[in-house]
C-alpha cells in the first residue's frame, strides 16, 4: 500500500457512549437553531413546511456520520459508496434553501468532530447574516399600511408559459374561493412554466378537495398545491 494511503488511514480511539450522546444532543439543539433561523429569516411566502424538520435531522445525521468516519479515509470512501445509492428526487427550489442545507451539514460536522466552538460561532455569524439579508418586500398584510390580514390558505398553481392563467383558472377559483389575492408570479422549469401564488379563503372545508381536482383537470395546469397558513409564527 502506498505510504500516503497508510498515513491517511487512522484508527480512531474508542469514543465513550456518553460523549456520543452529548454530541448528538448538541447537534439536535443546534439543528433546531438552524431551523429557527430558516423560519424567521425567510419570507413567509418562501417557506416550505417540511424543510425545517429536515434541517434538524440532517444536523444530527451528519454529526453521527462524522463520528463514524473520524480520521479514517477508508471509512470515508466506504461511506461515500454506501450513500451513493440514495437518490433525492425533490429539487431545492431556492438557492437560499441550498445554503441552509449546507449550514445544517457544517453544523453537524463541527459537532460530530468535537469542534463545538466552530458550530456555536458559526450559528451566530450565519444567523445574523441571514437576518440582515432577509427579504423585506411588502406582503399583503403590509399593503400600503391598509392593515390587510393574511388569508387562511396559500394556493400555488403551475401553468404552461403560453396559457392565459386568468382565463384558465379564474372561473374555478371564483367557484371555490370567497377571496383571493395574487402574491407572486415566477417562471419555473427553465422558463417553460409559470408559478402563481395566491392568498386565499375557501368557501367551505369541502371546497379544498374539489378545488384541487377541478384545477388538475384543466388543460395547461401542471401542478397545484394548497397549504394552510400557520399564523403566529
Amino acid at each position: 500500500m502506498p505510504d500516503f494511503l497508510q498515513g491517511a488511514i487512522v484508527t480512531d480511539p474508542p469514543t465513550h457512549p456518553w460523549e456520543v450522546i452529548l454530541r448528538l444532543v448538541i447537534a439536535l439543539a443546534l439543528g433546531g437553531g438552524v431551523a429557527w433561523v430558516y423560519k424567521h429569516a425567510r419570507a413567509e411566502r418562501d417557506l416550505t413546511p417540511t424543510f425545517p424538520p429536515t434541517l434538524v435531522l440532517l444536523a444530527v445525521l451528519i454529526a453521527m456520520v462524522t463520528q463514524v468516519v473520524g480520521g479514517n479515509a477508508a471509512r470515508a470512501f466506504a461511506l461515500v459508496g454506501a450513500l451513493s445509492i440514495v437518490r433525492f428526487r425533490t429539487v431545492v427550489r431556492d438557492t437560499q434553501d441550498t445554503a441552509y442545507v449546507i449550514f445544517s451539514v457544517v453544523v453537524g460536522m463541527s459537532v460530530g468532530a468535537g469542534n463545538w466552538w466552530v458550530a456555536g460561532i458559526g450559528m451566530v455569524v450565519v444567523g445574523v447574516a441571514a437576518f440582515l439579508m432577509k427579504d423585506r418586500r411588502l406582503r399583503p398584510a403590509d399593503n400600503g399600511g391598509l392593515g390587510l390580514e393574511p388569508l387562511p390558505f396559500i394556493l400555488r398553481i403551475r401553468v404552461g408559459l403560453g396559457a392565459d392563467f386568468q382565463q384558465l383558472v379564474g372561473p374555478t377559483l371564483d367557484a371555490h374561493l370567497t377571496e383571493r389575492r395574487l402574491l407572486s408570479m415566477e417562471t419555473a422549469k427553465q422558463g417553460i412554466s409559470v408559478d402563481i401564488t395566491y392568498d386565499a379563503t375557501l368557501r367551505s372545508p369541502a371546497s379544498a378537495e374539489a378545488l384541487i381536482k377541478t384545477l388538475n383537470k384543466l388543460e395547461g395546469v401542471q401542478d397545484v398545491r394548497l397549504e394552510r397558513r400557520e399564523f403566529g409564527e
